[in-house]
């Protein structure tokens, strides 16, 4: 009896290569975009120890509780695949010493993350984010220039987007608005479901991030955190509406957004999308100033957000896609074993040159190349046999509309690097 096929685990998938085009697209214009505003580009291992998730994002949230993918390795240590890219920048910054370096520390990073969750639309158990930190100022500006810049990113990408914001205070407001969530809870028990009412003890702020529709009505009439806010808190989120309006940014402020994160304080903020049905949340982050800290380092101010790749791509418009795929610029159809290893002569000097070419050693009757190529989008065709050989002319089709002529090498070479450059004009 043969053994069953394998197939991905639960929650994963894989990106096949028609689909990935469309990921190179958001990958690029990401680099490109945030480099613009200062930007560059981490890269941390996926896997840590688990101390760094339980001390940075706390041990009450449901990620660590429930969520992340935690093992031994050979030596007994407790390590955890990432659930999520931020306690790992900054643990990263804090360990390189990068705060003794000039001016702000500006990074981006890109790469899977994992959660054993409830597998949804547009959400894996692995799956990527795109994600940015600023590290260093505490800054209103800041927060403003992050999320312009997150804006600009989707609008260059032609992604719809509307922005919310709210702040979750800090330590010195937050405590007394969680007494006084957690009393109102506590009176409403029996109409909440069970995760309300475990997170009424674990972790209030959740609660208001509950999707049960029976929990709404509760929800609803809780207290706002607005009207618990210290002064400093007040103002700062006073000014960061003012960068955003400064910088002609439209938002909406909603009483109850959090973070879910317990490291997360002051300016919190979520992009929203149309495009992805009731769970729409595109791009979540805020401020956290307190991060470095509960990881053992100095208090170190920091701003950043991750956003879902996987549900980005899922709603990018079909035009956009499309920017990421390079079809041939030349197939290569041959007429016997001779041809054939001319062809394969020919393929290899005009790849060192920067020409993309497709040669098929299976390819069979001209008949069944031409289609072939048609079906690998190549831009051209030439067809080399021996008597093409002896005669250096070589017949040239053009694909988008058929037309045929015949070219030397020297001809074919000038003509396909002519229009390599006229493309990268554009």
């Amino acid at each position: 009896m043969e053994d069953s096929l394998l197939t991905t685990m639960p929650g994963t998938r894989d990106i096949l290569p028609e689909e990935v085009a469309a990921w190179h697209v958001v990958e690029q214009a990401a680099a490109k975009v945030f480099s613009r505003y200062g930007f560059e580009e981490i890269r941390t291992p996926m896997f840590e120890a688990t101390e760094l998730f339980s001390r940075g994002i706390g041990g009450e949230t449901d990620i660590v509780g429930k969520e992340m993918y935690t093992f031994r390795d050979q030596s007994g240590k407790s390590v955890s695949l990432r659930p999520e890219a931020t306690a790992s920048v900054v643990r990263a910054y804090l360990q390189h010493s990068m705060q003794r370096g000039a001016g702000l520390a500006r990074m981006y990073y890109i790469g899977p993350m994992f959660r054993h969750e409830k597998k949804q639309k547009g959400r894996w158990r692995q799956f990527y984010q795109i994600g940015a930190e600023v590290l260093g100022s505490d800054d209103p500006s800041i927060e403003a220039e992050v999320i312009e810049m997150t804006l600009f990113f989707l609008q260059t990408l032609e992604v719809s987007a509307r922005l919310l914001i709210n702040s979750v205070g800090d330590g010195s407001c937050r405590p007394g608005y969680i007494a006084a969530l957690r009393h109102e809870l506590n009176r409403h028990q029996g109409e909440l479901c069970d995760d309300c009412r475990r997170r009424t003890e674990t972790n209030p702020l959740r609660v208001l991030d509950c999707k049960v529709e029976t929990c709404q009505p509760v929800i609803a009439a809780l207290p706002r955190i607005a009207d618990h806010l210290c002064e400093s808190c007040a103002q700062h989120f006073e000014m960061v509406q003012l960068h955003l309006r400064d910088a002609g940014i439209a938002y909406e402020i909603v009483p109850r957004l959090v973070r879910g994160l317990d490291y997360y304080v002051k300016t919190a903020f979520e992009i929203v999308s149309g495009g992805l049905g009731a769970q729409n949340a595109l791009v979540g982050g805020g401020r956290y100033d307190g991060l470095a800290e509960i990881l053992g380092g100095p208090r170190v101010p920091g701003f950043g957000f991750a956003m879902g790749l996987d549900r980005l791509v899922m709603i990018l418009p079909e035009n956009v896609k499309g920017l990421g795929k390079h079809p041939p610029e030349l197939y290569l159809a041959y007429l016997g074993d001779v041809a054939f290893r001319k062809a394969l002569g020919i393929a290899r000097s005009f790849r060192h040159l920067g020409v993309s070419c497709y040669l098929d050693p299976g390819g069979g009757s001209l008949k069944s190349q031409m289609r072939q190529a048609n079906r690998v989008g190549a831009q051209s065709v030439l067809i080399v046999g021996e008597d093409e050989l002896a005669r250096n002319r070589f017949p040239l089709r053009r694909m988008e509309d058929s037309t045929q002529r015949e070219v030397t090498l020297e001809e074919l070479e000038e003509y396909l690097l002519s229009r390599s450059s006229a493309a990268s004009d554009h």
